[in-house]
């Protein structure tokens, strides 16, 4: 199938975007490798803030904040995975349950006492549980999960560009927090 590429969770080399042995992959290693590597970048954005400022909402009038995101897409990746591929019955980490408020958008708007350790350390288990998820299933299965009928290609395809466009969220929210850039 693919490599397992994490130690613990985290990717071994996440700091380093695929090279040019992935042009030459088959279909799987090529979407799994992107889709790591758009997840590596989003981790990444959250890399050495502290809680406050992975809270902080930078660039208003959006309310979307780092730790939102990590928290957001920790969701995401269960749903597709966890849902839709397996059509589990799985309730959301942090969606519609984990506010006082119950704010149904309570991956995007944390509580106060939500830590960016927590969130990071859910994000990673998450993502390694999907990724044994995606290895069993082949590309062409169509499944009929919570979520609808889609192929398993299909749902890649999609992981790879939600994480792309939040990564770009992400990467105007860390460069307005303290100045940092790049992937």
């Amino acid at each position: 199938m693919f490599p397992d590429v994490y130690a613990r969770g985290v990717p071994q080399d996440w700091t380093k975007p695929p090279t040019d042995d992935v042009a030459a992959a088959d279909e799987r290693l090529t979407l799994m490798t992107f889709l790591d590597y758009q997840r590596a970048i989003l981790a990444r954005k959250a890399d050495g803030l502290t809680d406050e400022q992975a809270r902080r909402t930078a660039c208003p009038p959006s309310d979307l904040s780092i730790l939102g995101l990590i928290r957001h897409m920790a969701d995401v990746d269960k749903g597709w995975s966890q849902r839709a591929v397996l059509g589990a019955d799985a309730e959301p980490i942090y969606f519609g349950n984990s506010h006082p408020d119950g704010d149904p958008d309570g991956d995007f708007h944390p509580p106060e006492d939500a830590t960016l350790d927590e969130a990071v350390a859910t994000y990673w288990d998450v993502i390694s549980e999907s990724n044994r998820i995606f290895a069993g299933a082949a590309l062409d299965d169509i499944e009929a999960g919570t979520r609808g009928m889609y192929s398993v290609r299909w749902i890649l395809v999609h992981l790879v560009e939600e994480y792309a466009r939040h990564c770009g969220h992400a990467d105007l929210l860390r460069q307005a927090i303290d100045g940092a850039t790049g992937d």
